[in-house]
């Protein structure tokens, strides 16, 4: 068995914007992702992106855009990050998807191919559907917030990946 930590792309690995980020010019890495994604892969994490792609379903961008710029995050990461899924869907563009977090789909199959852990593993991301998706599959939660939010939705909370690293690795 293994152990993972989820990663929410946008807000979390990529500075979020009020459109969507879909080119690289626009994919900005902020400051301690690197070091971050090292010291969870040096603690023996998997790491694997989880993310909402609606951009996708709403004709703006392509999945090739999505991996355009996960290649360009493994490239300025290192290549540490083990795998990326995405939804593509939008209930309202195309359709319905347990795929979408706050649906767990995406989660329970990189647990299932990875045979990960879910009692040592964590989700990170700054959206309350993040923490939803999360709890459903029974990994422990960090939501990024510039303002710590005291909630019983999730299990730590940080106000970047590299704060959060630290907050899984003592647990490790």
């Amino acid at each position: 068995m293994n152990k993972c930590v989820f990663l929410d792309r946008d807000g979390v690995l990529n500075e979020d914007r009020t459109d969507y980020v879909y080119r690289i010019e626009d994919f900005i890495i902020p400051d301690g992702v690197p070091e971050a994604l090292r010291l969870l892969k040096e603690a023996g994490y998997l790491l694997i992106v989880i993310t909402n792609q609606a951009g996708i379903a709403k004709g703006l961008y392509t999945r090739d855009d999505v991996m355009t710029c996960y290649n360009y995050l493994q490239e300025k990461c290192g290549g540490l990050i083990d795998d990326i899924y995405y939804c593509p869907h939008h209930p309202k563009y195309d359709s319905e998807s347990l795929t979408r977090k706050p649906g767990s789909l995406l989660l329970e199959k990189a647990i299932a191919k990875y045979e990960i852990e879910t009692d040592v593993s964590w989700m990170i991301g700054d959206a309350l559907r993040d923490m939803q998706a999360g709890k459903r599959v029974g990994v422990r939660t960090i939501r990024i917030a510039h303002e710590p939010l005291p909630s019983a939705e999730h299990d730590g909370c940080a106000t970047n990946l590299l704060e959060a690293s630290q907050f899984v690795l003592q647990y490790t």
